[in-house]
C-alpha cells in the first residue's frame, strides 16, 4: 500500500491518478503549481526508480508540463525535485510569469503560501481535472 509524506498530504489536494503518479495540487494560490508523486513507496530519488518508471515518470512529467503550456500560457515552467523538507521523490511542476511574486528567482522561501479556501481549491481541482483528461492514463481522484 502507498503511503503519502503527511507533508505533501498536507500542503496538496489530490486531482487524480497517473500510471505511475499521483497528482496533486499545491494549496499556494501564489503559483499554479502541481505536485507528481510516483506511487512507490521509499523512493528519494529518481534514479532509485527502476528504468521503466524513470521513463514514465519523465513520460507523465512533460505530459504535464505540456498541459501546462498549453492552457496557461506561462513564460516558463519549472520542474524540480528537491528533497531537503519532504524525502519522498516528488516533481513540482509550477508555471512561471514574469508578474509572479517571485519572478525572476525561485518560488522557495521568497514568499509565505497564500493558502486558498477550500472552496476555491475545489474549483481549481476541477479546472485542473479537466485539463488533464488529456493526458493518456489520467483517472480524476
Amino acid at each position: 500500500m502507498f503511503e503519502l509524506h503527511e507533508r505533501l498530504e498536507q500542503d496538496s489536494m489530490l486531482i487524480g491518478h497517473l500510471n505511475l503518479c499521483q497528482v496533486r495540487l499545491s494549496k499556494d494560490a501564489r503559483y499554479p503549481w502541481l505536485i507528481l508523486i510516483p506511487e512507490r513507496n521509499d523512493i528519494k530519488e529518481i534514479h532509485h526508480l527502476g528504468n521503466a518508471d524513470q521513463r514514465l515518470l519523465m513520460q507523465e512529467s512533460c505530459q504535464v508540463a505540456q498541459v501546462m503550456e498549453a492552457v496557461l500560457s506561462p513564460d516558463k515552467i519549472n520542474v524540480a525535485s528537491l528533497g531537503n523538507m519532504v524525502p519522498q521523490l516528488h516533481l513540482h511542476h509550477v508555471a512561471r510569469f514574469a508578474s509572479d511574486d517571485a519572478w525572476p528567482g525561485p518560488i522557495w522561501g521568497a514568499h509565505p503560501a497564500l493558502l486558498e479556501s477550500e472552496h476555491e481549491l475545489e474549483q481549481k481541482s476541477h479546472q485542473w481535472q479537466q485539463w488533464l483528461s488529456r493526458v493518456e492514463g489520467f483517472v480524476v481522484g
